[in-house]
């Protein structure tokens, strides 16, 4: 494990670790969590009914982002290195960045569905996306 130098990394794996402590927030915030934070009607529906759907969805995302936020750690040597850091790091930065991008199709293909949620979310995935992706290029060389 290195001195950590890379702040871009350092930055965006407190950024993933912060999305998914709030994923988790939203589970214990309930319905109107989910509707605030833009999962749809359906998913809030099926959370005041107390399905199991919302919950493991919502888990399932934070667990992703958690995981994500402690490679980009690895990353920049705050942690031990983990497995495969070269190609996770790449994946995760063009995950970010493809998600940050959909907003695009979406808006010309079905501009019916464009939401405020479809563009803060895009544009949040998609700065994500860029401070990882910065972050991966200044470590590579290390990887």
């Amino acid at each position: 494990m290195s001195n950590p130098s890379n702040i871009m990394l350092l930055i965006g794996g407190t950024l993933s670790i912060i999305a998914s402590l709030t994923h988790v927030a939203i589970i214990f915030g309930g319905p109107a969590w989910y509707r605030f934070f833009g999962a749809g009607e359906r998913m809030a529906l099926m959370a005041e009914r107390g399905e199991l759907y919302p919950t493991l969805i919502t888990l399932a995302i934070a667990s992703v982002l958690f995981t994500w936020g402690l490679y980009a750690f690895s990353g920049a040597g705050l942690i031990l290195k983990l497995p495969l850091l070269a190609p996770a790091l790449f994946a995760i930065s063009s995950v970010y960045v493809l998600r940050g991008l959909a907003f695009i199709p979406i808006y010309l293909l079905r501009p019916d569905i464009m939401s405020p949620f479809w563009l803060w979310s895009s544009l949040i995935c998609l700065t994500f996306g860029l401070i990882h992706t910065a972050g991966t290029w200044l470590a590579w060389p290390s990887l």
